[in-house]
């Protein structure tokens, strides 16, 4: 095997050496702004509704479906299914993408957004 081969084959496992300690990293970082920004109103816990909605399975489910949640008429209304666009869009300002939300608290930054939705993506299905 040549010396280029062997240098070019292990730029993938190198790539993954550096990428796993950040996707780490984000997801750490994503679970301590769920825990402090989000988890006072949301929990995780399919079926358990606090002031908002429980977040689990957010990712896939159409916006105001979820039984038991109390929703303003616009986020009934709203007619989207939340995917990572979505999520970054009314989290950035949930008041200017939905008239009438009961949201009120924005994430203005960008890099917290990411490992909010990520952290919410990386969790388990609700049932």
């Amino acid at each position: 095997m040549s010396a280029r081969f062997r240098a070019l084959s292990a730029v993938p496992f190198l790539a993954l050496l550096v990428l796993a300690p950040a996707a780490g990293a984000q997801e750490a970082n994503g679970d301590r702004l769920f825990r402090t920004r989000c988890a006072s109103c949301h929990s995780l816990e399919p079926g358990q509704n606090r002031i908002g909605p429980s977040l689990s399975g957010i990712v896939g489910r159409k916006a105001g479906s979820l039984e038991g949640a109390r929703y303003s008429q616009g986020l009934r209304d709203l007619g989207i299914t939340w995917d990572a666009a979505q999520l970054n869009s009314f989290l950035a300002n949930p008041r200017a993408m939905v008239k009438g939300t009961t949201m009120t608290v924005a994430v203005t930054n960008a890099a917290d957004r990411a490992a909010i939705i990520a952290y919410l993506q990386g969790q388990p299905p609700s049932n």
